[in-house]
């Protein structure tokens, strides 16, 4: 994880330690970061799709939408490009946020970027609450970005230092099914705050996002410093205490040793970022490069943002297109409860290929259904179809949930050595930062311009994405971290060659 180090034995060996209620608790608390990142997911796709907000911001898509003027079609009534920005320009700023979130993780600790991150939070949802012109929500959607970013860093790896070895899967995913709880949570509060006349309804729904963030504030407030980022700065014997808190036992000198030598070796690594690409390491940077730019092209964040937008645009009422992605949002949280009960017993790549075959059928059958019945200037959409449409949204849906949400995020965090840990880590949030906002920037425009072909788009993705972890993607399920280069990448019959060539070009420089 970013400017951290693992917990996990050098030699692959879980240390004793209790499932403590200091644990549990810390981690529930910390993963309301989760839920805050998740309730901003889902809230800006129901506002958009409230005539109130829109006559107030976006007075020209509200023409369209409500008034019928200019008799545009049904896929680019939406399509503008500022209620584009509205939506994209949180990831630019969490994308920026990031590289500042690694700096005070790693000199400030874990705690004090929670912190950061809730502040932040805090600040940007009373400005789009109170917001009276587009330049005002806009620098509040950009502090709330600035909030996302310092979370995803911080939170996810305050979840991997404070769990036991055999539960830090599990704990990880957490975060996820916090993400994933807040989009829920924020498609109920827009199904009820619609009903509410003037523009109190959208106010009300941008500034309950301030509930996660007085949470996440709070919690980073109360709980414990992780003892990782404790030695990393230098204060042992607070950092072994902690350790000794959190794992329930006095017998913690093992996982001690191993977290001095751990810090001791990371600060020997001057250029980290440089060592990412000496040949050898190439392969882990390439592994988590492509599960975050697929991750992101299954499409899944375009119709979360956008899912009453896009019922709206397929025919729904207002009512029924906000129910519809309540439902979405439902489905969400079960589904990723599977993936954290699964995610250890079959294994990381048959969760990605089932899904992978789940996806693109449910995106090739929307692409039918759509393509015969929805055309640029008519809506033949019957109740029947208009439930198959929505019951492949939820079962599309539901394969992400339980595979390419949560995972895309862990095997990054797995494969990387410690060397290049900290710097692979902060790659990996870029890479899906950029490719969150490139998405949310032109879906609005792809949906205009490839109609229904916008479905099929995405599918192709993922037909080429589940290829990949068909055939380059290698098992990581009951690994050691530290003994993922010798049991993992040099008997994968693609990656070795990285691994063997990597060796002898490392001897050489060394003779």
């Amino acid at each position: 994880m970013a400017a951290g180090f693992s917990t996990a034995s050098a030699k692959g060996v879980d240390f004793e330690a209790k499932i403590t209620p200091i644990v549990i608790i810390s981690s529930i608390m910390a993963a309301t970061g989760g839920l805050m990142f998740g309730y901003e997911v889902g809230v800006s796709g129901g506002v958009t799709a409230m005539p109130e907000f829109l006559k107030k911001f976006f007075p020209v898509v509200y023409g369209r939408v409500e008034v019928g003027a200019d008799k545009n079609n049904y896929y680019c009534k939406y399509d503008n490009q500022g209620l584009q920005i509205f939506t994209s320009s949180l990831y630019l700023a969490g994308l920026t946020a990031t590289f500042f979130a690694s700096y005070t993780t790693r000199t400030l600790g874990r705690r004090p970027t929670m912190l950061i991150a809730g502040v932040f939070y805090i600040i940007g949802v009373v400005l789009n609450a109170a917001a009276q012109d587009l330049a005002m929500l806009i620098t509040g959607r950009i502090l709330l970005g600035c909030g996302v970013g310092f979370a995803n860093q911080a939170v996810p790896l305050f979840l991997s230092e404070i769990a036991p070895t055999r539960i830090r899967g599990g704990l990880n995913i957490l975060f996820q099914l916090n993400v994933t709880i807040g989009i829920l949570f924020a498609n109920l509060v827009n199904y009820g705050t619609a009903k509410i006349k003037g523009e109190s309804g959208w106010r009300l729904s941008l500034g309950l996002a301030g509930i996660p963030a007085l949470l996440l504030t709070v919690g980073a407030l109360l709980v414990t410093e992780t003892p990782n980022g404790l030695v990393e700065r230098g204060r042992l014997n607070e950092g072994k205490a902690v350790l000794r808190q959190i794992r329930g036992t006095v017998n913690v000198e093992p996982e001690f040793a191993d977290l001095l030598e751990a810090s001791s070796l990371a600060k020997e690594v001057k250029h980290p970022f440089r060592n990412l690409l000496q040949r050898r390491n190439r392969p882990h940077i390439l592994i988590a490069v492509a599960l975050q730019i697929f991750q992101q092209c299954t499409g899944i964040n375009a119709i979360m943002f956008y899912a009453p937008v896009l019922f709206s645009t397929l025919g729904f009422g207002s009512d029924a297109s906000l129910y519809s992605a309540v439902l979405t949002g439902a489905v969400n949280v079960p589904s990723t409860l599977v993936s954290i009960y699964l995610v250890d017993k079959v294994g990381r790549r048959v969760l990605l290929l089932g899904a992978g075959l789940q996806m693109f059928f449910s995106q090739l059958v929307i692409a039918i259904v759509l393509g015969i019945k929805v055309t640029d200037h008519s809506n033949n959409l019957s109740k029947g179809f208009a439930v198959l449409v929505v019951v492949m949204i939820c079962t599309y849906v539901a394969a992400f949930a339980w595979s390419w949400g949560p995972l895309g995020w862990l095997i990054p965090s797995e494969v990387f050595p410690l060397e290049t840990r900290s710097a692979g880590q902060s790659v990996t949030v870029c890479v899906n930062l950029l490719f969150t906002f490139i998405i949310a920037q032109a879906f609005l425009l792809m949906l205009c311009h490839f109609k229904f072909g916008i479905f099929i788009f995405f599918s192709s993705w993922v037909l080429v994405m589940t290829l990949f972890v068909m055939f380059l993607l290698p098992e990581t399920k009951n690994i050691p971290i530290e003994e993922m280069r010798e049991r993992v990448w040099k008997k994968h019959w693609f990656w070795t060659r990285f691994m063997v060539m990597g060796d002898q070009s490392c001897n050489r420089q060394e003779e």
